[in-house]
């Protein structure tokens, strides 16, 4: 089982999650992907869900990153690949893009039935420990996805809100997906896009125009250059030299950043006049 959230480290909510799913499902193995998504973001933490979908073992994955908690927003499960993997969590957009990415979903169903949950103690406020934890530990005990609730069209769950790269009279806008936590800035423009501009490009972020440059690894970035790097999920990021071009640049998710057709020289370096003549003495 993987488990992504929110919760972060400093209170019981990620050890209480796993206990409720080894209390139900005593040989489930937890792999915690990440707690530390931004609280509430549900962007980010369908992003990065994403980007660890294809590499997460086959199986049960509880994603929590829950802003409408308690609210009329779904609690869901949903099966993918026929049943090789099932996805549980709120009916948010959380889900979307990896549901998206490996192929959408096969059933969906919505989490009601009383004998799969936990009874609540206090408010509903709580629900990767009632709802989403044991859902997950029945799934992982082998009980059928429909057993856990009714049915729903998986066409009408919520989807996720991705920004869509755009060319705008020859440049190429795009937006600040991600920064890693070394500065680097993902992009949402595949690779592909850049193929007519060439290897040294105009960057140009609030206004300001930097040369970029296309590289293969991080560390092949030139001092006092933007780099631009295919990440490990295959979309462009922004690198700088060994250090952090979000602090660098000035870049936050959600910030739009501009490409074009370099002008003139990338390399103009410094030209100095340099005279020749005899040093005194008349030695030449």
């Amino acid at each position: 089982m993987s488990f992504l959230s929110d919760f972060g480290h400093g209170d019981e909510f990620v050890g209480v999650v796993h206990s409720v799913v080894r209390s139900i499902a005593p040989h489930a193995t937890i792999v915690d992907v990440t707690h530390g998504i931004a609280p509430y973001d549900t962007r980010a933490g369908g992003l990065a869900l994403a980007r660890a979908a294809n590499y997460l073992c086959p199986g049960v994955v509880i994603a929590v990153v829950d802003p409408g908690v308690g609210t009329a927003r779904r609690p869901i499960a949903l099966e993918v690949g026929d049943g090789a993997s099932y996805l549980v969590g709120p009916d948010n957009g959380l889900l979307a893009p990896a549901v998206g990415l490996v192929g959408g979903a096969t059933k969906a169903v919505e989490l009601t039935a009383p004998d799969f949950r936990l009874p609540t103690v206090g408010g509903a406020t709580f629900d990767g420990r009632d709802i989403f934890a044991p859902a997950a530990a029945h799934l992982c005990n082998g009980v059928p996805l429909t057993e856990l609730g009714p049915e729903v069209d998986p066409a009408g769950l919520m989807p996720g809100v991705l920004p869509v790269s755009q060319i705008e009279d020859g440049i190429l806008v795009g937006e600040v997906l991600w920064v890693d936590r070394f500065g680097n800035c993902q992009l949402n423009v595949d690779p592909l896009e850049l193929a007519a501009f060439g290897e040294h490009l105009t960057v140009t972020i609030s206004g300001d125009e930097r040369v970029g440059v296309r590289v293969d690894a991080y560390d092949d970035v030139p001092t006092g250059r933007v780099g631009l790097v295919v990440d490990s999920s295959g979309l462009l990021s922004i690198a700088v030299a060994r250090s952090s071009a979000s602090a660098e640049l000035g870049l936050a998710e959600g910030d739009e950043v501009r490409i074009s057709v370099l002008d003139g020289n990338p390399n103009p370096g410094v030209v100095t006049a340099v005279q020749l003549g005899e040093r005194p003495g008349g030695q030449p």
